[in-house]
């Protein structure tokens, strides 16, 4: 009788760790959702109440120290937590599930820290002047940001953002192994999410000091990324 109490009390107990390694999951997601839809306005300088071109001015030097310090924070999280290595660490302190949402809850919250200690810089470097054209360039950038959304779901955008690993854990279903795949835009751009990321960062009717680095840093980054993540796919079998 002892026996059976004690495995129903197990019972219980994994079940709400369970839910509460969803529940982690979930705020992890939409923390993401947050902050990538806070990332159009801020680059676009549309509705959020902080952009890249707007806050408290700072000595030129100044401002360009900060942003480097943050853009290199983003990077350092952003980079040092994908590799295996660092995986493999982190997963002897945490439930495996965990992993991935934990990497975007730390990447969605470096990027909201980058975005609120942002330095202004709006020393212009061009301005397009025509109307029609400048509305021309500004949809370009959107259609960058639809090109990042599009992507992502068809190589389970769930999974890739954390989602899919903990709802799994939830109703104790094992996660499919990992395949190579080329869905959609795959078929014609190997690396579309992140094309549709530097044709946003670089549609700028308007571009001011601030936003150049702003493009230039990630976009660098963005080519180091592609290395280092094709490195990682050499083995991956359909």
């Amino acid at each position: 009788m002892s026996e059976a109490r004690a495995i129903g009390s197990v019972m219980p107990t994994n079940r709400m760790l369970k839910f509460t390694a969803f529940l982690f999951g979930a705020v992890a997601y939409f923390t993401f959702v947050f902050t990538i839809l806070y990332a159009i306005g801020f680059v676009s300088d549309l509705v959020v109440p902080k952009a890249i071109d707007t806050g408290a001015n700072s000595p030129v030097f100044e401002a360009i120290a900060v942003n480097l310090a943050l853009l290199s924070m983003f990077a350092i999280q952003h980079g040092v937590m994908a590799r295996k290595g660092l995986k493999r660490w982190w997963t002897q302190f945490i439930p495996k599930p965990f992993e991935r949402s934990s990497y975007v809850l730390f990447a969605s919250l470096t990027l909201l820290l980058m975005f609120w200690q942002w330095r202004p810089i709006p020393a212009v470097v061009w301005q397009i002047e025509e109307p029609e054209m400048a509305a021309t360039i500004a949809i370009l950038s959107f259609i960058g940001w639809v090109v990042v959304f599009t992507s992502a779901f068809p190589i389970n955008h769930f999974e890739l953002f954390g989602l899919h690993q903990v709802t799994n854990h939830l109703t104790d279903r094992q996660m499919p192994p990992p395949t190579f795949r080329a869905p959609l835009l795959y078929n014609f751009v190997r690396h579309p999410i992140y094309l549709g990321f530097i044709i946003a960062f670089w549609a700028a009717p308007t571009m001011s000091v601030g936003h150049l680095l702003f493009a230039a840093v990630t976009t660098a980054y963005i080519f180091i990324g592609i290395l280092l993540e094709e490195r990682g796919l050499v083995g991956v079998r359909e």
